[in-house]
């Protein structure tokens, strides 16, 4: 009987499979993290360059839209707030330059 459990003991570790293989299992995330890097990271880090440069980039006279959704125009800048006119009243606001959404550029010729 203990010939016969050792016997079986012993076919079953040995016909198990090998523990090795770890480069064949991690392969698949491997090759997921440059994808998720080409496609979540590196788009929002050029978004946040260009909007870094849009908020360099404005001046006393550019229309902008808050994230807020208030619109009005740039009376002045200060270090990172802005003075903003909004029509119909001319009333003016202090925003912060985070809160900017967008900038439109008023033309010379305008």
């Amino acid at each position: 009987m203990a010939t016969q459990l050792a016997a079986t003991s012993l076919a079953m570790f040995a016909a198990a499979p090998a523990g090795g293989g770890g480069l064949i299992t991690m392969l698949p995330i491997l090759l997921i993290l440059p994808v998720m890097y080409f496609l979540m990271i590196r788009p929002q880090q050029k978004r946040q360059k260009q909007w870094q440069e849009m908020l360099g980039s404005i001046k006393s006279g550019d229309r902008i839209t808050t994230a807020g959704g208030i619109r009005g125009t740039i009376l002045s800048i200060k270090d990172d707030v802005v003075i903003v006119k909004v029509a119909p009243d001319g009333i003016k606001m202090e925003i912060a330059k985070s809160a900017i959404a967008s900038v439109t550029t008023q033309e010379s010729g305008s």
